[in-house]
């Protein structure tokens, strides 16, 4: 099955129909695993091992992905589902970027106002959860539209905290 994985700005065509997954046309040796009970996964990639939480997102293949400090927001897309949105012209009308929080927590500061230009990566909102701050990236270049949360604020996993456009 073709996919296509979007990271930002960036599209990558991940083929998995074969016995070795192809990522843009190059064979990449790579397996993933689920830690049972978790939303963590185990993915080892040419030999690198790498821990990452995969949370489902606010829509259907949408995913907010944790490396290590790095947070992103993921979709995922299969050839069919995408020729359907390039068709209706359902991609293009979805430019809206949701900051949503991955655990309950406490909102300990935002760091943009709206109308500010942000970059893929940049840190835009701190959330404190089990007594841990979080700092919450933005999943692509944009520009604040909404504040939907203050400092102070408690919030539940999922809660949209600010949207790009």
């Amino acid at each position: 099955m073709l996919y296509f994985v979007t990271i930002g700005d960036r599209t990558f065509e991940v083929d998995l129909s074969g016995s070795t997954p192809v990522v843009d046309g190059t064979p990449v040796r790579a397996e993933m695993a689920t830690v049972p009970g978790s939303s963590l996964r185990h993915l080892l990639v040419d030999g690198r091992s790498h821990a990452l939480l995969a949370q489902p997102g606010a829509g259907r293949g949408q995913w907010n992905v944790q490396v290590g400090a790095e947070r992103f927001a993921v979709d995922v897309v299969d050839e069919r589902t995408r020729a359907i949105r390039e068709m209706t012209g359902s991609g293009a009308a979805e430019t809206q970027k949701i900051v949503a929080a991955p655990m309950p927590g406490l909102v300990v500061r935002i760091e943009v106002e709206v109308g500010q230009h942000v970059r893929a990566g940049q840190g835009v909102a701190i959330v404190e959860a089990m007594k841990m701050e979080n700092e919450l990236k933005a999943p692509a270049d944009g520009v604040v539209a909404r504040i939907e949360v203050e400092a102070g604020q408690t919030v539940d996993k999922g809660a949209t905290l600010l949207v790009l456009e």
